[in-house]
């Protein structure tokens, strides 16, 4: 089968997760993807590995947003690199970038500079506060331009408490799919109309996204209600501790409909016509009781009794898991969610496929991520390079 976007070529000068990710679900989809790099790398390949600190693993810092890609270096504050940027731009279909204005200008390789040798070119911007208003110039990543920055951080803390620290690359890659979204959209509507586009991404529209439902309703409330379980509106749509300390998400949005059946998973069919709990009217008056006597039920089992009790059940709940869990889980393992990549060294591990999925194939990684500079000469000599050529720009420091 012929991926979706087989044929396509991408030209990535950008660094660390967000917009790096964004090729990797290209390069994953079918897309030659040429990772740009300085004859130093992306600074990425030397963040400290804290999310696997065995030996023999995958640094997925590494892995997570430069597979499938190939790697070339050219420093671009050399005449003789940035002008090979431009032959390979000139042979592209997309253009993404994550520098900020400033040093792409520096380099001219904004987009007037790209567009002059590649005028049909997608140009993409990746970044953490937008193109437009006093902060175009100022760096972001996703922990302060999303996570604090969208309410997100706001959203999660509770009353007194302390601000909960964003899971790593948590908006980075929420972005990244927003970009590989965009992309495709832009060439759709460069196949259909003959003009091409330039993409805007930002972490802080990302991350207000992710929020649009409290950020709209924002101004007609007096306070803001912040999340609390003992509390919660709908005390079925809600989180529980089991009896071996395990935790279970009801999902029971329409309350009613669920609340006999989810009784009698329960044991509990006393509470079915119960006058505190009969109807979710009733129960958000009565919510923090409701939710006492929940937590009791449900800490007098442990989560693999619950998983046989709630079989068959015909609402929406579900378990709370480790990322442990997730390697063993059979929904995961039937969709092709993580699928093995071979290392080259007989050690293969894991990565998560992209999110999305064609003509019943599984998406997956194609290659692991790339050393720095490993397919320099190879990409040159695909652009038209000779030998010769290549040797001259390696002797001018071009190529790092």
């Amino acid at each position: 089968m012929n991926l979706p976007l087989q044929g396509i070529r991408v030209v990535e000068v950008a660094a660390w997760t967000f917009v790096p990710a964004a090729g990797a679900l290209l390069a994953d989809l079918g897309a030659d993807v040429i990772k740009i790099e300085p004859p130093t790398g992306d600074p990425q390949r030397g963040l400290a590995n804290m999310l696997n600190l065995s030996s023999n693993g995958p640094n997925p810092f590494t892995e997570v947003p430069n597979r499938g890609k190939r790697s070339v270096t050219l420093d671009l504050t050399n005449p003789g690199g940035r002008e090979t940027l431009l032959k390979l731009a000139g042979n592209a279909d997309v253009f993404l970038t994550s520098y900020l204005p400033q040093l792409r200008r520096k380099l001219r390789i904004d987009v007037d500079d790209v567009r002059a040798v590649a005028p049909g070119i997608i140009y993409v911007r990746g970044s953490g506060w937008g193109s437009e208003g006093p902060m175009a110039e100022t760096g972001g990543y996703d922990l302060a331009s999303a996570w604090a920055s969208s309410g997100m951080a706001y959203r999660l803390t509770p009353p007194g408490g302390e601000p909960p620290f964003q899971p790593p690359a948590y908006y980075d890659l929420q972005g990244a799919n927003t970009i590989a979204g965009a992309i495709a959209v832009a060439l759709f509507k460069r196949e259909r109309t003959g003009e091409p586009s330039e993409v805007d991404v930002s972490l802080l529209n990302v991350g207000m996204w992710s929020l649009a439902p409290d950020i709209v309703g924002a101004p007609y409330v007096d306070d803001f209600m912040r999340l609390d379980r003992k509390a919660a509106g709908n005390p079925i749509t809600n989180g529980y501790r089991t009896g071996d300390g395990r935790w279970l998400y009801l999902v029971l949005l329409q309350a009613d409909r669920f609340w006999a059946e989810l009784c009698g998973v329960l044991d509990r069919p006393d509470l079915v016509d119960h006058p505190k709990f009969a109807n979710a009217m009733v129960r958000f008056e009565n919510r923090v009781e409701c939710v006492e006597v929940l937590d009791a039920v449900f800490a007098s089992r442990t989560l693999d009794q619950w998983r046989e009790r709630f079989h068959g059940f015909s609402g929406v709940w579900a378990p709370v898991l480790s990322f442990v869990d997730l390697h063993e889980h059979e929904q995961v393992a039937a969709n092709g969610y993580l699928p093995e990549i071979d290392d080259g060294a007989g050690s293969p591990f894991r990565l998560v496929s992209p999110p999305m999925h064609f003509d019943g194939v599984h998406s997956a990684p194609r290659t692991r991520a790339p050393e720095l500079g490993q397919h320099t000469e190879d990409v040159l000599l695909e652009a038209g390079f000779e030998w010769d050529e290549i040797s001259a720009l390696r002797e001018q420091g071009a190529l790092g």
